[in-house]
């Protein structure tokens, strides 16, 4: 009898050859590797928007810059860090996340290095601000979004938290050693610390990041069948940007999202982040021990907002933003009044850093719910851009107030008011998705 044909080999799908070709260690988790390396590089971000706190003091020492001055150039790259947010988001959706994530890196790096030549408080504004402030808006909480959607099916609001602490971790790790810096060497050495740090996540960037799971032959994590991702958006991605913003603009659910996201800033990053320091020196606290405050803030932010996102995946986020928000303008009404003792500040710091942005999580999933998982990072990034806008408010604001009324009472007392309001907008937001008909970015 003849010989039997020899039957092909059955053809494999090709997830199945690129896992062959690109295959990963640990399966599906290797998407908490990716976590960990995004995780570093919003430490980064964190820590270079973080060190104009510390940067205030020895520069007014080391060039007679007026506080007002000083506060500016930081409103401009809290501005710029938040403004970046959605056009990031759409950079990411047409050339990735990789190559805007590298690129936002090498700029983070040089703006920061070149600084250490300034003399002049332009060259400030362009390194500290513009510069600055772009690059590390591309590496912000709408970095954690995008990662998020397209590596995990379930444990979003945990692993959001986790990223959304990096900023808490970011305060925890840099703030007491550049205070240090300072104290030892000046404000020289700062500066090219910050940007050796933002240097070194390139490689790690370049190598382990996979531009989605399907790139190396896996799913996202938790999910049970294929992922069918999106196609690369096409076309002009600042026109997608925009272009999102007036379609999500026509619902109130962005606007108490913007509106309670800008009192967020405004009660953080603009007003603690950039005055604390400078408020405990009107008190005869030493810049390290005011740093450690910070600290302590960041230290207590990362159970907080970690714990916000496991509470986000079970509980009505309303409610949560609601007790967040209270909470935190009842502590900044109290600072003023404390005898800023070890005792009353370590209770603000405690009760502060818990709350500092636990927001976040509860924040994205509105935001899913109403916009959808494809375009939610884009609208975050403008939701985001108004906590930017109102954190670069409140760094010119009470500069302003101190110099004008010589302390800063009636910022914090002031700030601490918005944060009543944020609580009561957050019980407002409609329960119901609205989910528009946005462009495809």
């Amino acid at each position: 009898m003849p010989p039997s044909p020899v039957q092909p080999a059955p053809v494999q799908p090709a997830s199945v050859q690129s896992s062959a070709v690109l295959r990963r260690p640990f399966g599906q988790n290797y998407a908490f590797v990716v976590v960990a390396v995004i995780f570093l590089a919003l430490l980064a971000s964190a820590g270079l928007r973080a060190a104009p706190g510390v940067l205030m003091l020895p520069l007014q020492k080391a060039f007679g810059w007026d506080v007002s001055v000083i506060s500016s150039s930081a409103a401009v790259g809290i501005f710029l860090y938040g403004l970046a947010g959605p056009f990031a988001a759409a950079v990411m959706q047409r050339f990735g996340i990789r190559r805007t994530v590298l690129g936002a890196l090498m700029l983070m790096s040089v703006s920061t290095a070149v600084s250490y030549f300034m003399t002049t408080p332009w060259q400030l504004f362009m390194s500290w601000g513009l510069l600055s402030g772009i690059g590390s808006g591309a590496v912000a909480n709408v970095l954690g979004a995008t990662i998020v959607n397209r590596w995990f099916t379930t444990n979003r609001g945990l692993v959001m938290g986790l990223l959304t602490a990096s900023t808490a971790t970011g305060t925890l790790i840099f703030m007491p050693g550049l205070a240090s810096l300072v104290e030892y060497g000046g404000w020289k050495p700062v500066v090219l610390t910050v940007a050796a740090c933002c240097a070194a996540l390139i490689p790690l960037v370049y190598f382990l990041v996979p531009e989605r799971p399907s790139a190396i032959g896996l799913r996202s994590y938790g999910s049970t069948h294929e992922d069918q991702p999106a196609a690369p958006a096409q076309g002009n991605p600042f026109v997608a940007a925009i272009g999102n913003l007036i379609r999500a603009a026509r619902t109130p659910t962005f606007w108490f999202l913007f509106a309670t996201f800008f009192i967020c800033g405004f009660t953080t990053n603009g007003l603690v982040g950039t005055h604390l320091i400078a408020f405990c020196g009107d008190h005869g606290i030493f810049e390290v021990q005011a740093a450690s405050l910070l600290a302590l803030m960041g230290f207590f932010d990362l159970f907080g907002t970690t714990l916000s996102g496991w509470l986000t995946d079970r509980f009505d986020p309303r409610k949560l933003l609601f007790f967040y928000y209270g909470l935190r303008g009842l502590s900044l009404i109290y600072l003023p009044y404390s005898d800023f003792s070890f005792v009353s500040l370590s209770v603000f710091a405690v009760f502060y850093g818990l709350d500092w942005i636990a927001t976040v999580p509860p924040t994205v999933r509105i935001a899913n719910e109403a916009f959808g998982d494809k375009n939610a990072p884009l609208i975050f990034g403008w939701v985001v851009a108004g906590h930017q806008l109102g954190a670069a408010c409140a760094a010119f604001f009470a500069g302003f107030m101190r110099s004008a009324q010589g302390d800063y009472l009636q910022a914090f007392m002031i700030a601490g008011a918005t944060g009543i309001v944020a609580a009561v907008l957050s019980l407002m937001i409609g329960r119901r998705p609205v989910q528009p008909q946005l462009a495809a970015a």
